[in-house]
């Protein structure tokens, strides 16, 4: 393979084992290119910058051949393909933000169920804010999709003596841990789970997935925990629920998003929100880096990349 130019998000002499046959560009989304984007064969998207600003350079990028996302979703990206010629393989970032987002999960979980909101506002008024709470031991959890973040989740809620854990995919299939149920299943499932926990894609069928029949066939006093995308979630079904006191929520993502000042959100009872957090920790910087040496070492040697998520030009992408 002849020289060309790579973009990366982080500079080239921070990452050790990148392959020396390819020229590598630093861009973090700054308004000057750092080279012409004509020239570009590996774009790897700058990591949480606004969309439209990891888009600029697509519609140049006519030698591109691997289009590379730092986060687990590609929605964001999708929309930019269309200015790409036929044969071009978008990735995502499987393998780098699994533990941080089930970490998060677990979190929101068990502050939510626990109280912890409740509790830092009471310590901020000096008041001693006792009770019998819910514990998340003997509860049974619904995990809407079961990729490898879904999995991630399942693995950390093992250790808290939690009922059962129900699983739902696009499609069914059977794991170590027992079934994956497929989406048609949801509204038997849901009456059954006290958390319910929102792993998924937003694709055009998950999109809205959570309106107001999903919610209205969750148990009374049930959580809901969306660390996937925010419109996964009918906002106004969500908050009509939240208001009536008969579900409470915890959002790590949120729609619209960021979530605007004055949002009835912010102040509804019985949700705790945190401001798209799952991936930006500091497990991520090591394992995005061990990503692109891997994939840029097997692009280099013609070898199949990880992760691709569909290819520009072939059917239904």
């Amino acid at each position: 393979m002849t020289a060309a130019d790579v973009w990366l998000p982080v500079p080239p002499e921070e990452i050790e084992g990148l392959p020396e046959s390819l020229n590598y560009r630093f861009w973090n989304g700054e308004e000057d290119f750092p080279a012409d984007p004509e020239d570009c064969v590996y774009y790897v998207v700058p990591y949480m910058k606004p969309v439209e600003v990891g888009l600029r350079p697509v519609p140049r990028l006519s030698s591109v051949q691997v289009v590379q996302t730092l986060s687990a979703g590609t929605d964001a990206v999708e929309p930019g393909l269309k200015h790409l010629r036929p044969g071009v393989r978008l990735c995502n970032a499987r393998g780098v933000h699994e533990a941080s987002t089930a970490e998060l999960a677990l979190t929101l979980i068990l502050a939510s169920l626990r109280g912890v909101p409740g509790f830092v506002r009471a310590q901020d008024r000096e008041e001693w804010l006792g009770g019998f709470r819910p514990a998340l031991a003997d509860r049974n959890v619904l995990i809407v999709g079961y990729g490898s973040i879904g999995a991630a989740i399942e693995d950390r809620l093992v250790p808290f003596e939690v009922a059962r854990v129900a699983r739902v995919a696009r499609s069914e299939r059977t794991t170590a841990r027992g079934p994956v149920h497929p989406l048609t299943e949801l509204p038997s499932l849901l009456p059954e789970a006290d958390v319910v926990i929102l792993s998924t894609p937003l694709t055009e069928t998950t999109r809205h997935l959570v309106d107001a029949d999903f919610l209205a066939r969750m148990r009374d006093g049930a959580l809901l925990v969306n660390v996937a995308r925010g419109p996964v979630v009918d906002t106004k079904a969500l908050l009509a629920e939240l208001e009536s006191g008969r579900l409470t929520a915890a959002l790590d993502v949120t729609d619209p998003e960021p979530l605007p000042p004055g949002h009835p959100l912010w102040h509804a009872p019985g949700v705790l929100v945190s401001p798209h957090v799952g991936g930006p920790t500091s497990a991520f910087l090591p394992r995005a880096k061990r990503l692109l040496v891997d994939q840029l070492n097997r692009f280099v040697n013609r070898e199949p990349l990880r992760n691709v998520i569909l290819t520009t030009g072939a059917t239904g992408a």
